[in-house]
C-alpha cells in the first residue's frame, strides 16, 4: 500500500509542472507580435541592423523589461527623502 501511495505522489509531482507549462505556452496573436515589435523599435531596436543582431535586440528587450518593471510598481515612489520631527 505504501508503494502505491508513493507512486501516486511521484506521478502527481511529475504531472503538475507539465500541466502548468502547457497552459502558459499559448501562441501569440499578430497584434501581440506587432505590439512587441513597436515596443522594441521604440527602445532602439533596428531589425535591419544585422551586424549587431544579438546585442541590439537583447539591449532593447532589457530596456523594455526595465520599463515594464517600473510601470508595474504599486504605491508611492520610494526614491524621495523624508525628515523626522524628532
Amino acid at each position: 500500500m505504501k508503494s502505491i501511495f508513493q507512486a501516486a505522489v511521484l506521478a502527481a509531482v511529475i504531472a503538475v509542472p507539465a500541466v502548468s507549462f502547457a497552459q502558459s505556452q499559448q501562441p501569440l496573436t499578430r497584434a501581440q507580435v506587432r505590439d512587441e515589435l513597436v515596443q522594441l523599435r521604440a527602445a532602439g531596436y533596428d531589425p535591419h541592423d544585422w551586424m549587431h543582431y544579438p546585442e541590439n535586440i537583447q539591449a532593447a528587450e532589457a530596456r523594455v523589461g526595465a520599463e515594464k518593471a517600473s510601470n508595474t510598481a504599486y504605491g508611492p515612489s520610494t526614491s524621495g527623502t523624508s525628515q523626522s520631527s524628532q
